[in-house]
């Protein structure tokens, strides 16, 4: 699994004149929040938790802001260049701190894909390759257009003044670090200095995604992206129950080897992903209150969890779970509590947490317990009987627009 993230945040911002005289552009207030703040939450859910944030103008400042701004699960790094150095030059700067495959974005514009597919190489990594995230526009005039055959990229286009639909590279790489020795110590460019070379040789991929896309760079852009972003956030979730639902109740499962996947479930998480849905998982673990496993073992297992989905292009959003039993706990996990389901607090953590779209939500469960939790914070609850959880998910789920 890629669990690494770098983020080029080094570009001065000219042509959004006075907006970025004092504050680096990737800061500038989007949606209530500055903008990198967006990226690191979307790469965060992703499980992408290694972030390195390369900066140049104002960097100070970007490193300020992540100094004192709580990163929740992600590890935030930010690098100083000794002088503007080019996408190229900025990532051959860093390569000392990349893992063998990471994530690339340009830290001024946002895409909401799927990362994890992307990180599903097209063609096996005999060699060092890369795959950048393209997206089909109305008008690719102001971006160049990308020509492909296939999920091989063949050439890159100028930007023309003729305005014409075509698939763009929208700043997101999924890249293996062996091609980041190919890059010349200092000033290079990405997009001239290697990506071409790497078309040439058959070595560059491009996969097609029609999600979400905004690039701030000019001011109309910037203002669309302050008007949207807020809402992006605001997203309805797919709440799952873990055993019975996404594994086979074999009874207090707690290790890897006593996991099995129930048909269609890694498929159907995907699916969630890939439709803007958050999928977070709702459980009782009755096996911590009575003591036959600890919640070191649990995080592992769910740590585990994500790897195995990870590998089909999939993720869990986050994973909330009830330690307790009222009569069977053991010490202090014997306890009346509101967490444990038909009890409503694990989806009432979750609400408090996320920007969810409760009206467009639903849960799924295999007891009526999980079924009543859901109605008791006026949410739908589905009854999972068994089966192909992708085939029962997309019965009950009517895709998002």
């Amino acid at each position: 699994m890629t669990r690494q993230a770098v983020i080029l945040a080094g570009g001065q911002g000219t042509r959004l004149g006075a907006l970025t005289k004092q504050t680096p552009k990737p800061l500038l207030p989007v949606g209530g929040q500055p903008f990198l703040d967006h990226l690191v939450w979307n790469l965060s859910r992703h499980g992408i938790h290694d972030i390195i944030l390369s900066c140049g103008y104002l960097g100070e400042q970007i490193a300020d802001h992540f100094r004192t701004r709580p990163g929740g699960k992600a590890h935030i790094r930010t690098f100083i260049e000794p002088q503007p150095l080019g996408t190229g030059g900025a990532v051959r700067f860093l390569a000392d701190e990349l893992q063998e495959q990471f994530f690339l974005l340009n830290g001024d514009s946002l895409f909401d894909i799927n990362y994890l597919d992307l990180s599903l190489s097209p063609h096996a990594p005999a060699h060092a390759q890369a795959t950048i995230a393209l997206r089909p526009v109305a008008n690719a005039s102001r971006y160049g257009r990308v020509e492909t055959n296939g999920e091989q990229i063949m050439r890159f286009c100028e930007k023309d003044s003729q305005a014409q639909p075509g698939l763009i590279n929208a700043g997101l790489y999924w890249m293996d670090r062996r091609l980041v020795e190919r890059l010349p110590t200092g000033v290079s460019s990405l997009e001239r200095d290697l990506f071409p070379a790497l078309a040439a040789e058959g070595r560059l991929f491009g996969k097609t995604y029609t999600g979400y896309f905004i690039d701030m760079g000019i001011p109309d852009d910037y203002a669309r992206a302050d008007r949207e972003l807020a809402s992006w956030h605001h997203r309805p979730a797919i709440f799952l129950d873990r055993d019975g639902v996404i594994n086979q109740d074999h009874g207090y499962v707690a290790t890897p080897d006593r996991f099995e996947w129930i048909a269609g479930a890694p498929q159907a998480i995907r699916w969630c992903n890939e439709h803007g849905y958050l999928v977070l998982v709702v459980t009782n673990q009755a096996g911590i209150a009575r003591g036959y496993y600890d919640e070191a073992q649990f995080q592992a297992l769910t740590t585990w969890m994500q790897a195995e989905l990870a590998r089909h292009g999939a993720h869990v959003d986050a994973t909330y779970h009830c330690p307790h039993h009222p009569t069977e706990g053991v010490g202090p996990w014997r306890t009346e509590c509101r967490c444990r389901k038909p009890n409503p607090g694990l989806l009432e953590q979750a609400r408090a947490e996320w920007a969810i779209d409760w009206a467009h939500s639903l849960l799924i469960g295999d007891k009526p317990t999980d079924v009543a939790a859901a109605e008791r914070v006026g949410l739908v609850g589905h009854l999972f009987a068994g089966g192909r959880l992708d085939l029962f998910l997309r019965s009950v789920v009517t895709p998002r627009s």
